[in-house]
């Protein structure tokens, strides 16, 4: 089959976060979704009423949204849109009684007691994966960045893969599931990739062999459509972008634009290097897989695996060189401010780390760690 790869601005922006809806004074999910997208849409005047909201979308779970910017120039341009979309929501949701929360997962909510959007598509993804299914009460940070053409694609895939552990420390932030600790600074990571087509992405030599990919897994009914494989990092033809899928949901709209301007930079400078006949490094896959269990696991303790040749880095080390590295590309984009940020999260620590200092402050009361949440949430 032939996928076509869409036109897109070299380095253009796009950022996706979900975000939980949690009652104002239990802390527990609340399923009322499609009350808040009615509000939403309701207040955005000029909407039909069967067109969906351009910016707040329907998630898999009713206790959870999407909020989406358009194509954005810049990553402050993004924060903008993210920022002013999520006044809109709070608009609809303060007089509920609900608040917005968002990290890997919720402290204590019970996943399997969760209801599903009733929709189709959702009907057969958990029908399909049954018990692994239910279990994903999960929130994320998707960032697209526009490439110039089709070639860079796969590259570009494998390139953020050796990034995976990066991105995962700094963001993992489900260390509870189900009121239980599970040791992990990023239950998400390990929970996620257990659906079909979910995980870590194949390394193609050539598109073909993608588009070959993509056939097969048509043609045997593992999908039924090409946006049903959710990879870690996947290109994503009709916007002409790869998405960088890793981050475990961020409270922070600062942390969500650090996370956002460190994808930007690391896809700009590795078109650059594709435009100068230069190659991108591919990781062995069981290096891949590895770093991602590290970093799942250890968080910004991990001690990573940087190339093929086995030589390895703690994984904030290794943050930092890169970061010296990117400036001049941060500046060049005009997110210089929010690449910095980066350096903020790792002196500061991540959602695993001060989730479980919370917890230790109140005797074990989890509940806390959602109302320390939804105070950063505020604090974008």
């Amino acid at each position: 089959m032939k996928i076509e790869f869409a036109q897109s601005g070299q380095s253009s922006l796009g950022v996706e976060w979900e975000i939980a809806l949690v009652d104002k004074q239990t802390r527990d999910l609340r399923p009322v979704a499609e009350d808040v997208l009615r509000g939403v849409h309701e207040l955005h005047g000029e909407l039909d009423p069967d067109e969906e909201h351009p910016h707040v979308k329907q998630e898999l779970l009713l206790n959870t949204i999407e909020i989406v910017t358009g194509v954005c120039s810049t990553v402050a341009e993004a924060k903008d849109q993210l920022r002013y979309n999520l006044g809109a929501v709070r608009e609809v949701t303060d007089p509920m009684g609900v608040d917005l929360y968002c990290a890997g997962s919720h402290p204590f909510a019970p996943p399997k007691l969760q209801q599903v959007t009733d929709k189709e598509r959702y009907a057969k993804l958990i029908d399909r994966t049954q018990w692994w299914g239910q279990q994903m009460v999960i929130y994320g940070v998707h960032v697209h960045v526009g490439l110039d053409r089709c070639a860079k694609a796969l590259p570009v895939v494998d390139g953020l893969i050796n990034y995976q552990p990066h991105f995962q420390a700094l963001s993992a932030s489900s260390p509870f599931w189900g009121g239980e600790d599970t040791g992990y600074a990023s239950q998400r990571a390990l929970m996620f990739q257990q659906l079909p087509t979910a995980g870590i992405p194949y390394h193609f030599d050539t598109w073909a062999a993608y588009e070959g990919y993509v056939a097969d897994m048509l043609h045997t009914g593992v999908i039924d459509d090409i946006s049903e494989i959710r990879w870690d990092v996947r290109p994503v033809p009709r916007f002409g972008t790869v998405e960088m899928r890793i981050p475990d949901g961020m409270s922070s709209l600062k942390d969500v634009g650090a996370i956002a301007a460190l994808t930007q930079c690391l896809v700009d400078d590795m078109s650059t290097t594709l435009d100068n006949g230069g190659s991108i490094p591919v990781m062995p896959p069981w290096y891949r897989v590895e770093n991602k269990w590290r970093a799942a696991r250890y968080g910004m303790e991990a001690i990573i695996i940087l190339d093929a040749a086995g030589n390895e880095m703690l994984v904030t080390e290794h943050l930092e060189q890169e970061l010296n590295r990117l400036e001049p590309v941060a500046r060049k984009l005009g997110c210089a401010d929010e690449l910095a940020d980066v350096e903020r999260i790792i002196r500061g620590g991540a959602g695993y780390q001060w989730q479980r200092e919370i917890a230790a402050a109140n005797a074990g009361d989890l509940r806390a760690i959602v109302a320390d949440n939804v105070a950063r949430m505020h604090s974008v």
